[in-house]
């Protein structure tokens, strides 16, 4: 029995990489486009996120003052995308209680702080499923919400975007989404306004992201510059050494 036990044991440990290869290689990412750079595209994301997203999920580890960062002046964004809090320095939290959310969820909406670094996977970075996973919303009437995903099957989440990107539903015979009630936005639009979300919310799970580079690059050149330097003393030394 023990053998059997052992057998069936050693057997789950060679046989689990393959699955878990098999699992990953049959998901799909879309590649989101890289808009880190691109001040007024992460403005947009921004708004997007305080309208569509902060109603429910909050980012507990930003501060509205870091949206400065952004190109905007702290009066444009009391004006305009602080709705949660009363002074600038104030995270970004959501404006329903804990309780609440968990009573009309059945559980709190996580945090998305950290959401794009914690989505990475081997299939994709983080940025590439959320930007796949807001796009593949479809209608589904045997779920509670009414919409389903075919990236994350049976969501508790609604399309909160649907006025945007319209109704999708899924061809089960083609496996693909199609759009059966079109949306204010045209698809590439809606693409667009998603690309503009995902960057944000990667933005928002490292800020200073963008300075670590350029702090990055400056010490690589330092050290290009201290290894030219350094080489030409090396030979201004030991030239006269051979000569003795």
């Amino acid at each position: 029995m023990k053998a059997n036990i052992m057998k069936k044991f050693l057997l789950a440990l060679v046989f689990a990489p393959l699955t878990v290869f098999a699992s990953s290689a049959a998901l799909h990412l879309d590649r989101a486009p890289d808009r880190q750079g691109d001040k007024p595209a992460l403005q947009n994301g921004a708004k997007l996120f305080v309208n569509y997203c902060l109603n429910c999920h909050g980012m507990s580890f930003v501060r509205y003052n870091r949206l400065t960062e952004l190109g905007l002046t702290e009066q444009q964004v009391r004006d305009n995308l602080m709705f949660t809090a009363d002074k600038i320095g104030e995270p970004m939290r959501v404006a329903a209680r804990p309780a609440e959310q968990k009573q009309w969820f059945g559980a709190m909406p996580p945090d998305l702080t950290l959401v794009a670094r914690a989505r990475a996977s081997e299939a994709g970075s983080g940025a590439d499923w959320l930007y796949t996973y807001l796009r593949s919303f479809y209608r589904d009437d045997q779920r509670p919400t009414g919409w389903n995903n075919t990236l994350f099957a049976n969501v508790g989440m609604p399309n909160v975007l649907w006025e945007l990107q319209g109704q999708q539903v899924l061809n089960h015979e083609s496996h693909k989404l199609e759009l059966a009630v079109p949306g204010q936005l045209s698809r590439i639009d809606y693409d667009k306004q998603i690309g503009d979300l995902v960057a944000f919310l990667v933005w928002a799970g490292e800020p200073a992201a963008g300075l670590r580079k350029q702090i990055g690059y400056g010490v690589l050149a330092f050290l290009v510059l201290l290894f030219g330097v350094s080489y030409a003393l090396k030979k201004a030394y030991w030239k006269d050494v051979g000569k003795n």
